[in-house]
């Protein structure tokens, strides 16, 4: 899955049709199922620039794109999922696909009591001593069950930073490092002006 920043409220109106739709049709085994195809959908538009750029580019005929998209997915989707796609494209919204994609996620995560949580270190690959330590605080933090993905960030030193939804915890020595900075030249700042002060008075 892919890192999941804002979801914004267009994208969580249609994903939460969505996701109503599975569980009047099959509950949430059907949501579960519907949810694995979009997610399959959202990562073909983000890996694929001609198929994104094709779904959202103004110049294209919107009717035009909808037939050509209902020819793409007629057979290789859910009847769900299909119809969904058809709506998206009716109403302009064909290039909200991998949004709609992330914001079911999430939705669907909370439904089942599970969080999704983006781990980065420098190499992508924490050891298991410290997933553990991970899902242990998330779970009492958020009362769920973490879903952790993990991914390579180059620029941090060391440590780790965690994203929770749309909330950064950054425990990188990098950002420890630029703290102890920032409370360093805080202290200088402090007792200059207090020397200041000693002299003024």
């Amino acid at each position: 899955m892919a890192t999941v920043t804002n979801i914004d409220n267009i994208a969580l109106v249609y994903a939460r049709a969505l996701l109503e739709e599975c569980e009047q049709r099959g509950g949430t085994a059907e949501a579960v199922s519907i949810g694995q195809e979009i997610a399959d959908l959202g990562e073909l538009v983000r890996s694929d620039k001609k198929f994104a750029e094709f779904l959202s580019s103004p110049l294209l005929d919107a009717a035009k794109r909808e037939a050509s998209l209902g020819r793409i997915l007629k057979g290789r989707v859910s009847d769900v999922v299909f119809r969904f796609a058809m709506v998206l494209a009716e109403r302009g919204r064909a290039g909200r696909l991998a949004d709609v994609a992330d914001a079911f996620d999430r939705l669907l995560q909370e439904r089942l009591g599970r969080i999704e949580v983006d781990v980065y270190t420098v190499d992508g690959n924490a050891d298991e001593a410290t997933l553990a330590t991970v899902r242990t605080r998330v779970k009492e933090a958020f009362g769920k069950e973490p879903v952790l993905h993990q991914y390579a960030d180059a620029k941090m030193i060391g440590g780790v930073k965690l994203r929770v939804g749309d909330q950064l915890i950054d425990g990188s020595i990098a950002t420890g490092l630029r703290n102890m900075r920032a409370q360093v030249a805080r202290r200088g700042g402090d007792q200059i002006h207090g020397r200041m002060n000693d002299i003024l008075s």
